[in-house]
């Protein structure tokens, strides 16, 4: 094999490549061995078909596999004998080729620029904890038991209000006709709430034990039988009981039904789960910290092929219009992901970070963890679908090389507490959104564009709608 490399305009470059007629030949009278033991002819033994016949009958076809195993082989190797690392898939251009002739072709490709690492040892960075007192997970727990929906009964002469439990029996009719669904056997409401069918809980407030009362409803527009949509139905309903809502106890045994051992363990798991929130949104910031100086490293040049795929990911579902106003903007934008990128990929390569099938699954299993109830949906989806599994791939590639290059970033550690903390996320994220909103128009399609990397987990306390949903959300403790 004859390789000679022409460099074109900045990082294209063309690679000739020429194999002699007899290194094909060779591959030739391999192929031609090993169809020989498989192929059965009449008037020929197994095995003992001669090769004029299998040229005459199979010459084409065993060609035409031979080539396309010579490039493959031969254009990677060429590849890896010249140090060259392709951005994108390079271009083959077939210029002479045959049964009895030399093969000759050229490789066109893109490559990757040199990426300069000395920098990343000047990187410096914000390592924030977060003081949480005592007072903080106090109100934390009050605002769980708050949220358990524990209620009891009322005596038979007591009215509903709001807040209260409703349980009943209904019998629903559309112009005094029976329909799907039009029937339900001890279904409970907390007045107020208005979650069964628009303004059909205020129906039932004053209702008492054992007392039936009608209520005439608009059947909503995402009823599943859309023939009854938007219809006027009646249900009468008996009421089978009324319960008002009762504070819960902070105790042990409220603890114990959280998963902890008792009230002061429940007070350690809280305590760090809130820690935990915080810092989770907070090391989103410190990794924001580094890419945003990673964008400022200097790289000679970008390959325009993989610019021009981002442009079309980031253009995707635009009106043209839109597309030719801001093109531009997201040309610079591109550059600097694919930047960022390229350098945190050369980082990996350079300190051997690879990804484990076990890290993968991990990943897989803590969320599972978080959608209790889902686990198999989850399952599924990542079977059918091995590109989700590749993307979690990435991701974990990714967090692995911020985490290496925090190790090596130069640290100023800072204890916050919790308000400081929310006031340090707000400002980062206001922040980031006017980067991202500077100098484009404020299009629908844009706004789909501002849920980026950069943005910031807000931090949400997690409110349970009843008895058994709460179950679902034991505090954990790992």
């Amino acid at each position: 094999m004859k390789v000679t490399v022409e460099n074109k305009k900045g990082l294209n470059k063309d690679l000739k490549v020429l194999i002699e007629k007899k290194t094909i030949d060779t591959y030739m009278e391999e192929k031609y061995e090993e169809i020989k033991k498989t192929v059965a002819l009449k008037g020929f033994r197994p095995g003992k078909v001669p090769k004029e016949v299998l040229k005459r009958q199979f010459g084409k076809s065993i060609y035409g596999e031979v080539l396309d195993k010579v490039l493959k082989e031969t254009s990677t190797k060429a590849l890896e004998e010249n140090k060259i690392k392709p951005a994108g898939q390079p271009k083959i251009d077939l210029k002479s080729f045959g049964e009895d002739k030399d093969l000759e072709y050229v490789i066109s490709i893109t490559e990757l620029p040199k990426i300069e690492l000395e920098s990343i040892k000047n990187i410096k960075i914000d390592e924030y904890s977060v003081k949480i007192d005592s007072k903080e997970t106090d109100l934390r727990i009050e605002e769980i038991a708050k949220n358990q929906n524990n209620f009891e009964e009322k005596k038979d002469n007591e009215k509903a209000i709001k807040g209260d439990l409703v349980a009943f029996d209904y019998k629903a009719t559309i112009d005094e006709k029976d329909f799907t669904g039009g029937e339900g056997k001890n279904t409970k409401i907390v007045l107020g709430k208005d979650l069964f069918i628009k303004n059909f809980d205020k129906q039932l407030f004053g209702v008492k034990k054992h007392e039936s009362r009608t209520a005439d409803v608009v059947l909503p527009d995402n009823y599943p039988q859309k023939e009854f949509v938007n219809k006027k139905a009646k249900f009468v309903c008996k009421i089978l009981e009324v319960k008002k809502p009762i504070d819960t106890k902070i105790n042990d045994e409220f603890a114990k039904s959280l998963g902890a051992k008792d009230l002061k363990d429940l007070k350690v798991l809280i305590s760090k789960q809130i820690n935990d929130q915080y810092k989770n949104s907070l090391n989103i910031l410190t990794k924001n910290q580094i890419l945003k100086q990673i964008e400022n490293f200097k790289v000679e040049e970008i390959p325009e092929n993989l610019v021009e795929q981002e442009v079309n990911i980031l253009l995707k579902d635009m009106k043209e219009d839109e597309i030719k106003k801001n093109k531009k903007d997201f040309e610079e934008r591109a550059k600097r992901r694919i930047k960022v990128g390229l350098i945190l990929n050369e980082f990996g390569t350079q300190n051997n970070i690879k990804i484990e099938e076990t890290e993968i699954q991990e990943e897989i299993n803590k969320q599972l963890k978080m959608m209790p109830g889902q686990e198999k949906m989850v399952m599924e989806y990542y079977q059918k679908n091995p590109s989700a599994s590749e993307s979690l791939r990435g991701t974990i590639y990714e967090e692995k090389i911020i985490d290496l290059i925090k190790s090596k970033a130069k640290v100023n550690k800072k204890e916050v507490t919790k308000e400081e903390a929310e006031k340090i996320l707000k400002s980062e994220n206001e922040k980031n959104i006017k980067e991202e909103t500077k100098n484009i128009d404020k299009t629908e399609s844009k706004k789909e564009k501002l849920s980026s990397s950069k943005k910031l987990e807000p931090i949400k306390k997690a409110k349970s709608t009843s008895k058994k949903s709460s179950k679902l959300k034991k505090v954990s403790k790992k």
